[in-house]
């Protein structure tokens, strides 16, 4: 009786278990249920903003796609979303150097501005790719939206302006359910996100990078937590420094408004208005390619200014050695964001552009903010460094970014710059002042490798008979003089001998920095230069973290016009350097102690 009791209930139909979304070791796991991608369902909408940039008398929409696990339809469950937002999604400018302002010119000197392109829009629903496979199968929601005057999102691009902020975050507040989506681009039936739990995270590289935070930092309720990859958080810190127009790494003469163009994709019946309005108007009487100073059309567009509504958590990546969006970016962020008590870590590697964290990394965190698991993320360790040779899934964790026990180490200079003067910590440099002549025609690498010459200055400490750990910001005082009214001023770090097998990207160049001595005591008001009259120049090089190899030398290199980010003026620019009055401050990590030793 037993066995057919048995047999009889086996047989009763078990109802069927919802899927819903697995954890283990504080991540988000992958779900069968939510992995096969022709069950995915994906769909397309407008959501509608607050603002008008395109001036056409009607709220902008935004084009957003989406897509989602089955069983938010048929379970009715509920799920996080992980949002990405670019103005690229629609296809870019095409065309060479004609797109680029010249650089071959005076510094001061106004030039005619680089050839205004039309962008072909490519149009397809869906946007993009990007991070789907990654997150849907571990339950959540992946949503994609194309910024401003880009694709089929309505209005104009304007490079860091409020827009690109608000944008986002109407997007967030369509998820959250405080705002709008639309079927059509006009008019159309009202589409709800009733499969959201109004937790969202945002994520992306560079451009796409930057926009997480623009969203951060309107403060937007639903908005938990960010991961921000190598991105752009001050355009005047891309396409200026110190006061000196100088270019991203790669795109010698590249400026907002070539921006601007080259992502202009969306309606062309509203291109001529917007770029009459944004390109040739705002653009053209703010951007300030003559002096380089900073102003309040660069202020406007500087993340850091707005960071006070901000509290997602940041979890933020870059390269240590990104010459097109510099590491500066990213640091001035999370030790702002510090300060505000925000839940901050960061994710450095040694490597160039782009490059997110560990998916370890990347799941811990957004499992945290976005499904509420109780992982300790918060206590993890504040930085993750991906020493020299390892590989970008192996960060090396420590306490906090700089290296809590790095200290500043002041070197001051001793003769012999045309060869190789010295670098030292003692009290005095020399009371010498060596001169050098601007020629743009010879790289910065060429002027690192050369036993003498007189077109840079260069100061070195003595071999290292121990490795040295750099961790933080570097920063120089140069007292200098020019024979022009205007000069550029450039300086590299560099580990000597130089490599010119060089097998890995940290070899040579530790890192940059440029500035206008005319802009030695403001940025926001340069004053031409008295022929002769010496000038103190204080300015940060961009933030690092390396181990210098025993065997090698810290060299201090000062030169005028960098052939890969500066203006390039008629060599022959000259420059005197007062020794007396120029330093060097180095993060070294156990302080001046460690490098005494390490030299002896």
């Amino acid at each position: 009786m037993g066995v057919l009791l048995t047999s009889i209930s086996s047989m009763v139909a078990q109802p069927k278990v919802k899927a819903q979304p697995v954890f283990k070791d504080g991540q988000a796991q992958i779900v069968e249920a939510f992995s096969s991608p022709e069950d995915w369902i994906r769909q397309e909408l407008w959501v509608e903003t607050t603002f008008d940039s395109d001036k056409d008398g009607k709220p902008d929409r935004m084009h957003v796609a989406v897509t989602r696990p089955a069983q938010t339809e048929t379970e009715g469950l509920k799920l996080p979303v992980i949002y990405v937002s670019s103005p690229y999604f629609a296809g870019v400018a095409q065309g060479g150097r004609e797109l680029f302002w010249s650089v071959e010119h005076e510094l001061g000197e106004s030039v005619e501005g680089p050839v205004h392109p039309d962008v072909e829009r490519i149009e397809r629903p869906f946007i993009s790719n990007s991070h789907i496979e990654k997150w849907v199968p571990r339950g959540y929601i992946v949503v994609h939206s194309s910024s401003p005057g880009t694709g089929l999102s309505q209005g104009a691009p304007t490079v860091g302006g409020d827009n690109e902020s608000l944008a986002p975050k109407a997007v967030i507040d369509w998820l959250c359910g405080r705002a709008k989506g639309y079927t059509e681009p006009y008019g159309g039936d009202v589409v709800e996100a009733f499969w959201s739990t109004g937790k969202v995270g945002m994520t992306g590289t560079s451009y796409n990078g930057t926009i997480p935070l623009a969203a951060a930092t309107t403060g937007v309720e639903g908005l938990e937590a960010i991961i921000p990859i190598a991105p752009n958080t001050s355009y005047y810190h891309y396409y200026r420094s110190n006061g000196l127009v100088r270019s991203p790494g790669g795109y010698l003469g590249e400026d907002i408004d070539v921006l601007y163009d080259f992502i202009h994709s969306g309606d062309e019946s509203k291109r001529a208005a917007n770029n009459a309005r944004i390109r040739d108007s705002i653009m053209k009487n703010g951007m300030d390619r003559i002096t380089g100073d900073y102003n309040d059309f660069w202020a406007g567009r500087d993340y850091l200014n707005e960071m006070e509504p901000m509290k997602a958590a940041l979890l933020m990546s870059h390269g240590f050695n990104d010459w097109n969006v510099m590491p500066e970016h990213s640091y001035r962020i999370y030790k702002k964001a510090k300060e505000m008590g925000i839940p901050a870590q960061i994710y450095y590697h040694q490597q160039g552009h782009g490059g997110p964290p560990p998916i370890t990394l990347m799941n811990r965190w957004f499992t945290r903010y976005l499904h509420g698991i109780e992982n300790g993320v918060e206590n993890d360790p504040k930085a993750w460094i991906v020493r020299e040779n390892d590989k970008m899934n192996a960060p090396t964790a420590y306490p906090d970014y700089p290296h809590p026990d790095a200290a500043e180490v002041t070197f001051y200079l001793t003769s012999g710059g045309n060869e190789a003067g010295g670098l030292t910590p003692s009290e005095k440099g020399d009371n010498t002042r060596e001169s050098l002549t601007d020629d743009y025609t010879l790289s910065g690498a060429e002027l690192a490798m050369a036993a003498r010459s007189e077109h840079r200055l260069i100061y070195t400490t003595p071999v290292l008979k121990e490795a040295l750990h750099i961790s933080g910001t570097p920063r120089v005082t140069i007292r200098v003089a020019s024979s022009k009214p205007a000069a550029n001023l450039s300086v590299w770090l560099v580990s000597l001998p130089w490599n010119k097998e060089a097998g890995s990207i940290t070899d040579n160049i530790i890192t940059r920095g440029w500035a206008d001595p005319q802009n030695h005591s403001s940025l926001t008001e340069s004053e031409p230069l008295k022929p002769g009259e010496f000038y103190e120049v204080s300015f940060d090089l961009n933030p690092d973290d390396q181990v210098i190899k025993a065997g090698q030398q810290v060299g201090l290199m000062i030169f005028s016009s960098d052939q890969e980010f500066t203006l390039h003026p008629k060599p022959g620019t000259g420059l005197t350097v007062d020794l007396a009055g120029t330093s060097l401050t180095l993060p070294v990590v156990g302080g001046l102690e460690t490098f005494v030793k390490a030299v002896k």
